[in-house]
């Protein structure tokens, strides 16, 4: 059944009141692109999937963590926009997933989709920035998200979410991520190897900040982290929508070290 968007499901900035004590300039303007961002992933909808139907990497790398993981292991996926094909491979696969996101729309295709398996998938809205902070209970209501959830997850899963942060921000995120896997954790990441650091570049009709980083720079970047990457491979793609050029596009499989 299609969703039927109306205003009320167009994602708002961000919770109302949400920072009534973080009135930084910093803070701000964080807010002002993460906004913009849910925005354009809400008029996106369903034609993400369109746009980009070839997910073999991504699927590759969800077999490794299904082959990798005991029957009902904690996994978080975070920007898992509908849910495909990352929830549904893990879900189906005897896993417990927990998808995030900042796109209402996107959660809601997410939510209505059939998803197989022993353990249906639960979906939260938060600001990926904000996990691992407190800001996870205070601000989006999902404490197991924030400090509290420290070595819950067996698994996080991220395939081109981090690529809408600055490159400044993204060895925070990782660092906040590591913190929620426990000892020995894996982290799947799907990223675009490109020398970009919030770029502006026109995307599905909407433009969109993007970063990505040389193949040897994200992996220094992940090992300072607290990563150890296990196998990086790069997937030549070129987009269906012919308005989106060519890129290459990082897999890596990474375990938490300590």
């Amino acid at each position: 059944m299609p969703l039927n968007v109306t205003t009320g499901q167009i994602s708002d900035s961000f919770p109302v009141g949400e920072d009534a004590d973080d009135d930084e300039p910093d803070v701000r303007r964080r807010r002002a692109a993460r906004a913009l961002q849910a925005v354009a992933f809400d008029t996106i909808g369903a034609g993400y999937g369109e746009a980009f139907p070839a997910k073999d990497g991504q699927l590759e790398c969800g077999k490794q963590l299904l082959t990798a993981l005991e029957p009902g292991a904690r996994v978080l996926d975070v920007g898992c926009g509908t849910g495909e094909p990352t929830v549904r491979q893990l879900a189906a696969g005897g896993l417990r997933v927990t998808g995030v996101d900042l796109s209402d729309v996107m959660l809601a295709l997410a939510r209505q989709a059939n998803h197989p398996g022993p353990f249906p998938p639960d979906f939260h809205r938060i600001d990926l920035y904000d996990l691992d902070t407190e800001r996870a209970d205070r601000v989006w209501g999902v404490p197991g998200l924030g400090p509290e959830g420290h070595g819950t997850f067996a698994a996080v899963t991220a395939f081109f979410s981090l690529i809408l942060l600055p490159q400044d921000e993204i060895p925070t995120v990782l660092g906040r991520l590591r913190e929620l896997l426990r000892p020995g954790g894996l982290l799947a990441l799907g990223m675009v190897e490109a020398d970009l650091d919030h770029v502006p570049l026109p995307f599905l009709g909407r433009e969109l900040r993007i970063s990505g980083y040389l193949r040897e720079d994200l992996e220094r970047v992940l090992v300072a982290a607290g990563f150890a990457v296990e196998e990086c491979s790069g997937h030549p793609y070129a987009p269906a929508s012919t308005t989106l050029p060519p890129e290459e596009q990082l897999f890596l499989c990474c375990r938490r070290v300590g």
